[in-house]
């Protein structure tokens, strides 16, 4: 690994710092989380913070008024512009089909762009899910979970959640219904680039996800998926092309596969009886290859935890009840490297 590859610029990280600034402040009760139905949730498991990113409460640094671009598209934009919640920043209009406005503009005040945080063509980021070609009845069910508070995070610390459950409560069933149609429609395409390492360049939590230290040096990744971006200029603009790398311990995609595939000493169900061969889905049974290892563990902690008790989540629960941490960490390593 080239260290030097992952320096981050301060402008970067101004950008990453604003973004969290809007989004804390954006929607009422997001900040701080107290409430009880983001309580922690008891687990022999610690959640591990590289994959419940705390975000630090930080104020948005003024916008120089400077015209952002990104390769490949004609459009620029103010950081202001890039801020606004209530309009999902569209680098790429003809990578999607045309937006609702729901995921495009959200209800002022109560909601903002689905898009904003799932990226126009549903692509997502590692603090959230991708969108892209779950069915509509999945994605529906895991907003009436959100709604509900049977859905929740075994990390209260993680605002990114807090702010779904928020929206998830203040939208109506049409509009529900609207988005998950459209980001159903939109196939899924190759987002996150694994990577086996024992060495690791050093992060910290920015724009709610893990960004490299500047000048932090490297050290080892013990039973970790460090997930960040693959250019963070690019991504700091909600460039909705530019895409992740995932680092995983070494030999943890092999493991992976044993545990997925093959009921590996009876740690849990063999994955592929419900995701199907490959992972890639099975009706209203999400897909996994290819997507964000750092969401996917996520997802397994809390079945495990039981913050995640929504429709069907039994025998999830149960498939994963078992499981330690370096087998959570080795399944999402190796459904990351799957091609979707």
């Amino acid at each position: 690994m080239n260290a030097k590859s992952f320096t981050v610029s301060r402008s970067g990280r101004r950008w990453l710092a604003g973004l969290s600034a809007v989004c804390l402040a954006a929607l009422p009760g997001c900040s701080p989380v107290t409430s009880d139905e983001l309580a922690p949730i008891a687990s022999r498991h610690p959640p591990p913070p590289s994959s419940y990113p705390e975000q630090p409460v930080v104020s948005a640094p003024p916008d120089d008024g400077a015209l952002k671009r990104v390769p490949g598209s004609a459009a620029a934009m103010t950081m202001t512009q890039i801020r606004n919640l209530n309009l999902a920043p569209d680098w790429y209009p003809s990578d999607h089909p045309p937006m609702p406005s729901v995921v495009s503009q959200g209800r002022k005040p109560d909601t903002f762009a689905c898009g904003y945080c799932h990226y126009p063509n549903g692509q997502g980021r590692p603090e959230n899910a991708s969108l892209a070609g779950l069915s509509a009845s999945y994605i529906s069910q895991q907003m009436a979970d959100f709604k509900s508070g049977q859905r929740k995070s075994s990390e209260p610390k993680m605002r990114a959640v807090a702010l779904m459950v928020a929206n998830a409560k203040a939208v109506t069933d049409e509009e529900v219904m609207i988005s998950a149609n459209y980001f159903a429609s939109i196939p899924f395409k190759p987002w996150v680039r694994v990577v086996e390492t024992d060495t690791v360049p050093k992060t910290s939590v920015s724009g709610f996800m893990l960004v490299p230290v500047a000048g932090g040096g490297m050290e080892p990744i013990g039973q970790r998926v460090i997930e960040v971006a693959e250019d963070l200029a690019r991504t700091s603009v909600r460039d909705s092309r530019s895409g992740f790398v995932a680092y995983v311990p070494i030999g943890s995609i092999r493991k992976g596969e044993k545990l997925v595939n093959a009921n590996a000493r009876g740690a849990t169900t063999s994955c592929v009886t419900c995701h199907g061969i490959g992972l890639k889905g099975q009706g209203d049974i999400p897909p996994l290859a290819g997507r964000s290892p750092s969401y996917s563990l996520r997802q397994l902690y809390d079945f495990q935890s039981g913050a995640r008790a929504g429709k069907s989540s039994a025998a999830m629960r149960e498939a994963v009840s078992t499981l330690t941490m370096d087998d959570m960490v080795s399944i999402v390593a190796y459904s990351a490297s799957l091609a979707p």
